[in-house]
């Protein structure tokens, strides 16, 4: 698909508006607007946005998508918080009460966060129910990202955008993890991934939906310059199995496919973590394991193997804030599920907390002080109404703390829960990228998605 796309951008932009800002506020805004520092921006959220006070939160809470039904940022694993603090990068699914299909248009929508504007300022069929469209930031204000799909080829790629100007460039490759830095994209093939789980890659014909044999040689990791807009492929799956240390062992699975899922870079934009799942064709269910590699593909490492992983349970990976860490819900001891962390090697894992974990997405303060989680509205340890909550563990005092309880059933999960996964609503918690303070949650509203912001800079400095 061109940027002239398939709709009529002239009375896209006029319909997107939504009455609640010109477009040119917010590079107006951007111009005299907010340096990057270590603190949070001068918010005024009551000013703009209608606070969310149910079940007394411990923490300001407001909605910031009051207006706009079917908004979700994307992930735990990136923020949707511009590098200023400023603006908010977002997906509006194109609906909610089923699946999406091959070419149904989502929208790409930017939240001014200091003057309370709303815009929609593209429009994408490079999504799905769970991360949206991937949408993300680079370096700066004037660099996000997302993804679209050729129609005529059904082939997915990435979009750098700057959102103050318009002004887009089509890469090569797709976008699923920007590197802190902005220099780099890493992706896994975004069609194959539904193959292992619906909702976090792209939807396109059941035909053009490669399949991948054994360890393959013509798919991997994908990095793309976001510069120049090429692409390579870093690392086959044939190269991982064959060279990862310690070495790969499936062969008590039986035979069967290696699929890649999540990628992250680490925070010093150097070294990529992977999941990378294992599809045994007797039962054909994932046996995940964590991967990590230098940005070019080289010293390939088993992080967490699949004997500590997919034999034992455990979920949500994620780099710790030293960048030589990953981070995860493990049952190490086969006593529950902790909160654990490894070297980038694979070495020295052990438990971060003797708080337990739950299928929560963690993250970790860069102070190294609290995990933020949430929970799935379905799991014993939330609240068995259709709520799910935002927790904050203090690692010094063992403690950990609901601060925010929230619903997290759409209309559409509500009513078919069993059949609706992929539909289901997380709040994926997300810290700002400036100062660590701002948490993004989704959450839903009369059966609708929102995203919601969680103040919790004055709550952390009293733990």
């Amino acid at each position: 698909m061109s940027e002239q796309s398939h709709y009529n951008r002239r009375n896209f932009l006029k319909r997107s508006v939504l009455g609640i800002a010109a477009a040119s506020s917010f590079s107006l805004c951007c111009k005299s607007g907010i340096k990057s520092s270590s603190s949070a921006p001068d918010y005024d959220f009551d000013s703009f946005f209608p606070r969310y006070e149910t079940f007394d939160p411990q923490v300001p809470v407001w909605c910031v998508t009051p207006k706009l039904d079917r908004c979700i940022h994307r992930f735990h694993l990136s923020s949707p918080f511009s590098p200023s603090g400023r603006y908010l990068a977002l997906t509006r699914l194109a609906r909610e009460d089923r699946p999406p299909k091959p070419g149904e248009m989502a929208d790409i929508v930017l939240v001014d966060l200091m003057t309370g504007a709303t815009r929609m300022i593209d429009q994408t069929c490079g999504w799905d129910t769970q991360l949206g469209a991937q949408t993300q930031w680079g370096a700066t204000d004037e660099a996000m990202f997302y993804n679209n799909i050729d129609t005529r080829t059904w082939m997915p790629y990435g979009v750098k955008m700057n959102p103050l100007s318009g002004k887009k460039m089509k890469l090569e490759g797709t976008v699923y993890s920007v590197s802190p830095n902005g220099k780099q994209a890493a992706s896994t093939c975004l069609r194959r991934i539904g193959a292992t789980q619906a909702g976090y890659g792209v939807v396109v014909p059941e035909k053009f939906i490669p399949e991948n044999h054994g360890a393959e040689e013509d798919d991997g990791v994908y990095v793309t310059d976001t510069l120049t807009g090429e692409c390579h492929m870093i690392a086959s799956y044939k190269q991982i199995v064959e060279t990862a240390i310690p070495k790969i062992d499936v062969s008590r699975y039986g035979n069967g496919d290696f699929y890649g899922f999540h990628v992250k870079w680490n925070s010093k934009s150097d070294r990529i973590m992977l999941v990378l799942r294992y599809m045994p064709v007797s039962d054909n269910k994932r046996k995940p394991m964590l991967i990590t590699m230098k940005a070019n593909g080289e010293d390939i490492r088993v992080a967490i193997p699949a004997s500590e992983w997919a034999d034992k349970g455990g979920n949500h990976p994620n780099w710790h804030p030293d960048g030589e860490h990953v981070m995860m819900n493990l049952d190490i001891n086969q006593k529950g599920w902790m909160f654990v962390q490894a070297r980038y090697d694979g070495t020295n894992l052990k438990k971060i907390t003797p708080v337990p974990a739950n299928h929560g997405h963690v993250s970790m303060h860069p102070a190294e002080k609290y995990l933020l989680t949430d929970a799935y509205p379905t799991e014993t340890v939330a609240f068995g109404d259709g709520t799910a909550p935002l927790w904050l563990i203090d690692l010094e005092k063992g403690k950990k703390e609901t601060l925010v309880r929230i619903d997290a059933v759409s209309r559409f999960f509500d009513a078919n829960p069993k059949k609706a996964k992929q539909m289901r609503v997380d709040l994926h918690p997300a810290w700002d990228s400036r100062s660590h303070t701002h948490v993004a949650i989704n959450g839903v509203e009369n059966g609708t998605r929102r995203v919601y912001i969680a103040d919790l800079s004055e709550w952390i400095r009293s733990v």
